[in-house]
């Protein structure tokens, strides 16, 4: 019997059909309403309405961004990709390489290495040969023993 009232109005509200509900209290004016400009004055009037959508709550997702923030949520089981797509292979090397180089040039202008030892370690690294600034530490340890 509404389902003509049912079907403008959503076009009208540009919804489904099923977001459009009628005032129970106003059926008979609904029912005798049979052009678009009546259906338009019923919403108007607020006999017609869309019901809106359910959204999902932000609540969690607020939640879980703020435990990233801290380190966690991110062990073995919740990573998705290759540890280069995570970190990239060119990224993970221009960090460890600037970590080399500042560990150096701290090293030199303490006076603890000398501007030729310096170079050599500059090279290796450049070459790379350190996996790491401890590496450097152990590297310098083994050649002070000798």
């Amino acid at each position: 019997m509404v389902n003509t009232q049912k079907r403008i109005a959503a076009d009208i509200l540009k919804v489904g059909l099923d977001r459009i509900k009628f005032d129970q209290s106003r059926l008979s004016d609904i029912k005798e309403s049979i052009t678009k400009q009546d259906i338009r004055a019923l919403i108007r009037e607020g006999a017609i309405k869309a019901v809106p959508l359910n959204t999902t709550s932000k609540f969690w997702v607020r939640k879980n961004k703020a435990q990233k923030r801290k380190g966690k949520r991110k062990g073995q089981g919740s990573r998705k990709g290759k540890k280069t797509a995570r970190l990239p292979k060119k990224r993970a090397w221009i960090n460890r390489i600037r970590l080399q180089r500042k560990f150096l040039k701290e090293l030199k202008d303490k006076e603890k290495i000398s501007s030729a030892v310096y170079r050599e370690l500059y090279l290796k690294c450049k070459g790379g040969f350190f996996r790491s600034k401890r590496h450097i530490k152990l590297y310098l340890e083994g050649v002070a023993k000798k």
